[in-house]
């Protein structure tokens, strides 16, 4: 559906930075933490996927192929 446009050390930024996120959600105690699930799902998913919408709206490739 999506051209990769998402490679290598940005990939793995991508997914350490969203599982870092969701971690953050998780271990603090407070209802007012919940943007931090909603932001950590966005690298996350576009690491795992590859490709990121808004670096096809810029024209941004860091995808070696």
């Amino acid at each position: 559906m999506f051209k990769n446009n998402v490679g290598g050390i940005d990939k793995i930024a991508r997914i350490v930075v969203g599982i870092a996120l969701i971690a953050a959600f998780f271990l603090t105690s407070g209802g007012s933490m919940h943007w931090l699930l909603l932001i950590g799902v966005v690298p996350l998913i576009t690491g795992l996927a590859g490709t990121c919408p808004l670096y096809s709206i810029v024209g941004i490739n860091t995808c070696k192929k």
